[in-house]
This record gives C-alpha cells, structure tokens and sequence, in this order.
C-alpha cells in the first residue's frame, strides 16, 4: 500500500498538504474512497464529512466545487454563482488536464492549473471534513475552516 504514497498526484498534494500545515497527513485506505459513500465507510465517518471535488466548465474556464458527500452540486445555483447560462461537468480528460489528477482521486489542492474553488456552505457542519489526496485509496482529514484557508475557497450555498 506504501507504493500509493509514491505516486505522482498524492505527493503533490501531500507537499502542499505539509506546506500548510506539518501536521497533516495523507491516509492510506485498505479499500477505495472512489465514492463519497466507499470513504465515509472506510473512514467511519458521516458521508457528508467526505469532501467532494467536482469539476465544472463554462466555456474554456473552469471551477472547482467542494461539496459535501451528502449533498448534490446544483448546476442552477451555480450557473447564478458565475452569472453563465453554459455550465457543465467537466469530462474525465478535462478532469486530468486542469487538476491532474483522475476522477475518484480529484484533490481540491495541487492543481496543474490555478483553478477558483468555491466550497458549500453544508460542509461548516462539520468540524473535520476528508478530501481526496491524488489518489481513490488516499485522503487527508482537515478542519473545515482549515480547508477553506488551505483552499482559498468561496463558501457559498451551492447545493440542491
């Protein structure tokens, strides 16, 4: 399981994970944190207390979305949010060329392109939230206002 820590993506964002904060770590997961429901059972933990990174595109720029396990992105608050009418997924190559990273495995740090992150407001009802860390098997756990920081996000309610 070592060889995951090894891996291109979760150094990267194990290095800005440490950068922020020395106490911090990646955590390796015996099985697949693919889902928000896979994590929150490997973790023992609320699936809303798993963060979500979703990726959006509106014409040639993107956003990223964290969002809680439990709840769905809304395409409408979002499309209000960037005052755009075309606002979609992001496609799993689009995926891998902004963030670098596959879709189970999306960090919301460490990005190949400076990407804006807005984070839902339904996430500050926990007091540690977890998030991908480059990797389906390996996360790190966060406070919630620490996310927001480490991030630079936009909180903001984004969910239906």
């Amino acid at each position: 399981m070592n060889s995951i820590l090894d891996k291109e993506p979760v150094k990267r964002a194990e290095k800005i994970l440490k950068d922020f904060d020395p106490n911090l770590n990646v955590i390796i997961l015996q099985q697949t944190a693919r889902t928000a429901n896979d994590a929150a059972t490997a973790l023992g933990c609320n699936v809303g207390a798993i963060v979500k990174s979703l990726l959006f595109k509106t014409g040639d720029k993107f956003c990223l979305c964290l969002v809680s396990g439990d709840k769905r992105c809304s395409l409408n608050k979002l499309k209000k949010k960037l005052n755009k009418k075309d606002v979609s997924m992001a496609n799993p190559e689009e995926v891998k060329k902004i963030t670098g990273y596959t879709i189970g495995g999306v960090s919301p740090i460490g990005h190949l392109v400076n990407t804006k992150i807005y984070m839902d407001k339904h996430l500050e009802r926990f007091l540690k939230v977890f998030a991908a860390a480059g990797h389906p098997n390996a996360v790190f756990g966060i406070t919630t206002p620490g996310l927001k920081k480490l991030t630079s996000a936009e909180v903001d309610d984004l969910t239906e």
